[in-house]
């Protein structure tokens, strides 16, 4: 029997953070942080499939998609702020270690999350990006892997990337999804992002890229890595160098065929990796 989803709203120091929760007030916690271009609703089915399972979920809309947690300023999305939010929503909640979860810019939090905060961390499930480093690596040193990523240089260009992916009823960010996101999800995601400010404020995390990613630390914490055949922007040569930054049982999955939006596309799989992980950290 699926399991209703509500909303709530968590304060975390001068923030509030809406978040959805679902699943037996006595189940194991699960934290799912979604990506970009996206919100906590990329989470429905999977979030369903995990409370049907006797686990207790959390998906924020994080910095800058949340209403009261928007700050101005391109320094406000720093991954400093971005892996802080995650321990306060933690402490907030009074949640003192996490079956962490990560998706696209999700991924990378939780990521750093993980190797900053392992005490917090009971096991991490990510799925397209893989570990910074190995994303870093790529970026260097694959030629495949430096196209696919040379649209983040147009989501920087402050001013020019908000009127072009929102004008004509944000017909360009519409059509990153393509045909496998419901419409309803997109009208969701493209919704929230369209609201003054908050578009700006989800570019913000690409403006605030540095390639101190590329520091981070190996995690020590249960981990899986779930990556796609079909992703556009991620390609196979971070995917496969990621386990090297993994000091744990680590399990690689891939989807072959599938998109970049394996939240929305595979709910099933991804809910399987999630609590396969899960269940054997115990």
């Amino acid at each position: 029997m699926s399991t209703l989803l509500e909303h709530t709203h968590v304060p975390v120091g001068p923030l509030t953070f809406d978040v959805t929760v679902g699943g037996p007030t006595d189940g194991d916690a699960v934290l799912l942080l979604h990506g970009y271009p996206e919100s906590a609703a990329s989470w429905s089915r999977v979030a369903t499939l995990l409370n049907d399972a006797g686990l207790r979920t959390y998906a924020p809309n994080q910095r800058g998609y949340s209403r009261g947690a928007r700050p101005d300023g391109v320094e406000s999305y720093r991954i400093d702020h971005l892996v802080a939010d995650v321990v306060g929503l933690l402490d907030a909640l009074d949640i003192d270690t996490v079956h962490l979860v990560g998706h696209d810019w999700g991924s990378i939090v939780a990521w750093c999350v993980a190797a900053r905060h392992p005490g917090r961390v009971r096991s991490l499930t990510t799925a397209s990006v893989p570990h910074p480093a190995a994303f870093g690596w790529a970026l260097r040193e694959d030629a495949d892997q430096q196209q696919r990523s040379s649209y983040i240089q147009f989501l920087r260009t402050e001013g020019k990337a908000e009127h072009v992916l929102l004008r004509d009823d944000a017909q360009r960010l519409r059509a990153v999804f393509g045909d496998v996101v419901s419409s309803e999800l997109v009208n969701e995601h493209v919704g929230l992002l369209s609201e003054p400010g908050t578009l700006t404020a989800a570019l913000n995390w690409y403006r605030a890229m540095t390639k101190d990613f590329e520091a981070t630390p190996a995690v020590t914490v249960p981990t899986t890595y779930v990556w796609s055949t079909g992703d556009l922007e991620l390609g196979r040569a971070g995917a496969e160098k990621c386990g090297e930054f993994v000091d744990a049982p680590y399990e690689f999955v891939v989807l072959d065929g599938a998109t970049h939006w394996i939240p929305e596309e595979c709910p099933e799989a991804l809910a399987k990796a999630i609590l396969d992980r899960a269940r054997a950290a115990g």
